[in-house]
């Protein structure tokens, strides 16, 4: 019954969170929807064929099935931006609620490096540490993460600010109440909510830098099935054959929509402002 009363509670958020679940089972089952077909393998004699019912989304010029490619792209993709979510959620919560907790030298060392990181423009920066480091998949998660955790660091830090000084904490400290079990009891669970909204806000977007890198060749490297490259391959045939970039396109816009659309349902049930 509470189960029921939820989903008519929130019904958008049931349904982005089950076309996420789908995508995300698609990419894991990817030989299964695939029919066991690589994504690797090539036919030249296929090479830019037209979508039919042998190719529902035609070849590229290596004679490639695009369907699977994008299929397993999925992976690639969605592995990708849900490791530099995690890991900018991660790295950015404990800085900012250290900064936040501690302050003086502390916080001013965090945020003044935080400073500097935001002082480039972001992609910019991503696309030089990605060239110093090598174009590859993980390389492009690195970049991202470096430039992107300092959100997550300022936000953490201004939320742990608002509760520092209040009693119940005041009154932790006097009761001899050691700061990791101030930090693990009083503080981190304070920010988290907020800042689970963010980073399930953020996929969407961290999705959108990582497929641009590998566009501009800073990230995954041929034949690798990855999105932003099937469209940098497809790029100087979109006149002859525009099923190389319109299929990799639509996959990259439906995802981002869907988990676009599924942080700003969570966003209306978490967000504290509503209790």
């Amino acid at each position: 019954m509470e189960v029921k009363n939820f989903v008519k509670k929130n019904k958008a958020f049931c349904l982005f969170a089950l076309l996420a679940l789908l995508i995300i089972l698609t990419a894991i089952f990817a030989p299964v929807v695939t029919g066991g077909v690589s994504p690797t393998d090539s036919v030249l004699k296929d090479a830019l064929q037209a979508p039919s019912a042998r190719h529902i989304f035609g070849t590229d010029k290596l004679g490639r099935d695009i369907f699977t490619r994008v299929i397993y792209g999925a992976r690639t993709s969605l592995t990708a931006s849900f490791a530099v979510v995690l890991i900018i959620f991660a790295l950015g919560t404990v800085l900012g609620v250290l900064a936040g907790y501690f302050g003086g030298w502390v916080d001013a060392v965090i945020m003044r490096i935080a400073d500097m990181m935001v002082s480039f423009p972001g992609m910019v920066f991503a696309m030089a540490i990605a060239g110093i480091l090598g174009a590859s998949v993980r390389n492009a998660v690195i970049a991202v993460s470096l430039v992107s955790w300092t959100k997550y660091a300022r936000l953490a830090r201004s939320l742990v600010l608002k509760i520092r000084n209040r009693d119940y904490v005041a009154a932790a400290v006097v009761t001899g109440s050691k700061t990791p079990y101030i930090l693990t009891k009083y503080m981190i669970p304070n920010v988290i909510p907020t800042l689970v909204i963010t980073a399930a806000t953020d996929i969407g977007g961290m999705m959108l830098e990582l497929a641009g890198l590998s566009f501009l060749g800073f990230g995954a490297k041929a034949p690798t099935p990855e999105w932003g490259l099937m469209l940098n391959e497809g790029r100087q045939f979109i006149q002859s054959a525009p099923w190389m970039m319109l299929y990799p396109g639509a996959a990259i816009f439906v995802v981002v929509v869907v988990f676009n659309l599924l942080g700003d349902a969570l966003r209306d049930i978490l967000d504290p402002r509503d209790e």
